[in-house]
């Protein structure tokens, strides 16, 4: 009779791993969603300190003197006493005196020759450039055009005020070869005009100039091909295709340039202080004669302030006029 021990070792169970839980759909989803989401903060506040510069600079430069000038507009200051608030006496003083009213007469004058001289000049030259020359000739002309913007207009001013001199001038002496007896540029009303316009047109119109170019490039070869074949050659061809596919660079080009122009001052300053007489004074002078030689900063700030809004004006009316007259392909 076999005898069993009670104490027999019972067989060891081998321990099952325990069960891994279903992972969850949207975990990993949530997990990368949230590593995206930092990444878009992370790119987000390295922008900001790239822009921080230029906001900084555009906010102490340019928005608090705009601030400025508008309220300083209704209050009378000369740097030594307190301002004093004056309401609208400014505006009515600016209104009513002849000088600034000569002044922007003379800017409006300015603006009107001087931007379609530039214009006109910038888009013939422009498409002489891209049609006659040859690549290599291109080059050389547009870096020629521009390099007088690249210049300072006070210093531009200075050496053409020797060139248009009645004495010893340049320009007298090349007049003179040919029998011209000498000409007062600059002692004249009509003489100090033409000189102030020809030097800033001169200085301007590079940039007008690559405009054009660039808008040029742009026309389909295929257009001009296809006004060829229906007879649209020469002037032609200009007037019906060049220009009407040029009209946004126009716009472009004619308001930036308007701007510009209203903002004269370095030319007529140099060359002629606004002389003689008045002939000369543009609104910008104006405003740096009643601040900085007068010290009446509120009278400034208020012929500032309707400048600025003359410039809106004609802005708002050149684009709303560009639906008529502007053509995109």
């Amino acid at each position: 009779m076999s005898t069993t021990s009670p104490h027999r070792e019972r067989p060891k169970r081998t321990a099952r791993p325990a069960a891994k839980a279903p992972a969850t759909p949207g975990a990993g989803r949530s997990a990368g969603s949230a590593t995206a989401v930092s990444a878009r903060h992370s790119q987000r506040w390295l922008a900001w300190i790239f822009l921080a510069p230029t906001i900084l600079g555009m906010g102490l430069f340019t928005l608090i003197p705009i601030v400025a000038s508008v309220v300083l507009a209704f209050f009378r200051w000369d740097i030594i006493s307190a301002p004093t608030f004056v309401g609208f006496d400014n505006f009515a003083e600016v209104v009513q005196d002849p000088t600034v009213r000569v002044s922007f007469l003379n800017t409006i004058v300015f603006v009107v020759v001087a931007v379609a001289f530039q214009l006109g000049l910038a888009l013939a030259l422009a498409i002489m450039v891209q049609e006659k020359m040859p690549a290599w000739l291109r080059v050389f002309f547009r870096s020629a055009f521009f390099f007088p913007l690249i210049l300072s207009a006070a210093s531009v001013s200075i050496f053409m005020r020797y060139l248009f001199n009645e004495q010893f001038g340049v320009v007298n002496w090349f007049l003179s070869l040919v029998g011209i007896p000498a000409v007062p540029w600059l002692t004249t009303p009509g003489g100090s005009a033409a000189v102030v316009i020809l030097v800033y047109v001169w200085q301007n119109f590079g940039f007008s100039f690559l405009l054009f170019i660039g808008g040029l490039a742009s026309i389909p070869v295929e257009t001009y091909e296809a006004a060829s074949i229906d007879g649209a050659t020469g002037w032609r061809k200009h007037l019906h295709v060049t220009l009407p596919l040029l009209s946004p660079t126009t716009l472009v080009a004619s308001v930036m340039a308007i701007i510009s122009a209203l903002q004269v001052f370095d030319q007529p300053y140099v060359l002629t202080r606004g002389g003689p007489g008045d002939s000369t004074r543009t609104a910008v002078m104006v405003i740096f004669e009643s601040a900085f030689q007068r010290l009446e900063f509120g009278q400034a700030s208020a012929i500032g302030v309707l400048l600025t809004l003359i410039i809106m004006a004609i802005t708002a009316a050149q684009f709303r006029l560009s639906k008529r007259f502007v053509f995109y392909q």
